[in-house]
C-alpha cells in the first residue's frame, strides 16, 4: 500500500515539475509573440504588456510577407528538418537496437563510440564538414543541412534508445523468433511499437536544436533559394538597425511548428521523460 502511494506520489511530482518547467520554457515564448503584435514603441515601453487597441500593429508580420521569400524559408526548414528526424530515428533505433539485442566482441566499445557525438560538438569539426561538402558538390544544398544534422543527432537518439530498448521483454521477442518473424519485423512490429515514448522524447529534442540552427546555415547553405526559417530573419537585423517588429514576426512564426509538434507528442513526450521517475 505504501509501495503504491509512494509511486503514485512521485508519478505526480514528476509531471508537476515538467509542467513548471514547461511553463518557464515557455514564458520567452509568449513574450516574442505578444511583441510581435505590438508597435515598435510599444516593445520598448512595456515588453511585457499585452497588446492594446493603442499599440497593437501587424506591421512586422506585413513586413516578414513583402520582404524576402518567407514561404520558401519555411518550406526549407520544414524540409531539413523533418528529413534529419526520419534519418536520425531510423538509424539510431536499428543500431540502439542492435547494440542492446547483440552481444559481440566490443560491444561497449562500440557503444561509447556512437556515443562520443555527445561529448564532442560537432562544430569543432565546421572546416573539415565544409571542405567534405565542397569536394562533393554539396555546398548550397538541403542535403548537405540534413547529412550534418542526422550526424549531429545520431549519437543522443542511440543512447536514450539503447537503453529503453534494453527494457523490452527478451520473452516478447523470442516468441516472435518462435513464430518465424525476421529480425526486421521484430524491430518493426515489436520493439518500435514499444519505444514510442522515447522515440518522441528523441524527435522533441532533436528537432529543436535543427529548427534553431543558424550556423550550418549559415556557412553550408547561405543562397537565397536554400536559406532556413531561421537565416532568412536574419536579413532583418543590420549592422546599425534592426526592424524588431519583423524579427519578432519572423520568430513568431517559426515557433509554431515546434509547439505543434509539442502538442502531438506531449504524451508520449512526458512519458518517455518520467518514464524512470514511476517505476
Amino acid at each position: 500500500m505504501n509501495s503504491a502511494r509512494h509511486s503514485v506520489f512521485r508519478s505526480v511530482a514528476a509531471h508537476g515539475i515538467l509542467i513548471l518547467y514547461t511553463v518557464i520554457a515557455l514564458f520567452p515564448v509568449f513574450v516574442i509573440v505578444i511583441n510581435s503584435f505590438k508597435s515598435r514603441r510599444a516593445i520598448f515601453n512595456e515588453p511585457l504588456a499585452l497588446p492594446t487597441p493603442e499599440t497593437f500593429d501587424l506591421i512586422g508580420y506585413q513586413t516578414v510577407l513583402k520582404q524576402g521569400d518567407f514561404f520558401q524559408y519555411f518550406l526549407n526548414s520544414m524540409t531539413v528538418t523533418v528529413g534529419s528526424l526520419f534519418f536520425v530515428l531510423m538509424f539510431g533505433a536499428m543500431a540502439a537496437f542492435a547494440l542492446s539485442e547483440y552481444r559481440f566482441r566490443g560491444n561497449l566499445l562500440m557503444g561509447l563510440y556512437l556515443a562520443l557525438g555527445i561529448m564532442i560538438p560537432i562544430r569543432l569539426g565546421t572546416v573539415a564538414i565544409l571542405q567534405i561538402m565542397v569536394a562533393s558538390g554539396l555546398v548550397n544544398t538541403l542535403t548537405a543541412l540534413v547529412l550534418v544534422y542526422t550526424a549531429q543527432g545520431l549519437p543522443l537518439a542511440i543512447f536514450i534508445l539503447s537503453e529503453f530498448m534494453r527494457s523490452v521483454s527478451d520473452d516478447l521477442k523470442n516468441a516472435g523468433r518462435i513464430d518465424g518473424l525476421s529480425e526486421y519485423k521484430i524491430f518493426f512490429r515489436l520493439v518500435l511499437p514499444l519505444v514510442r515514448p522515447a522515440l518522441a522524447t528523441v524527435a522533441v529534442f532533436t528537432m529543436i536544436p535543427i529548427w534553431n540552427d543558424l550556423w550550418f546555415p549559415l556557412i553550408l547553405a547561405p543562397s537565397e533559394e536554400t536559406k532556413t526559417i531561421t537565416l532568412g530573419s536574419q536579413v532583418f537585423i543590420g549592422q546599425f538597425v534592426t526592424n524588431w517588429n519583423a524579427v519578432l514576426a519572423a520568430l513568431g512564426l517559426a515557433i509554431v511548428p515546434v509547439l505543434v509538434l509539442y502538442l502531438i507528442f506531449s504524451r508520449q513526450l512526458i512519458r518517455g521523460i518520467t518514464a524512470g521517475a514511476v517505476k
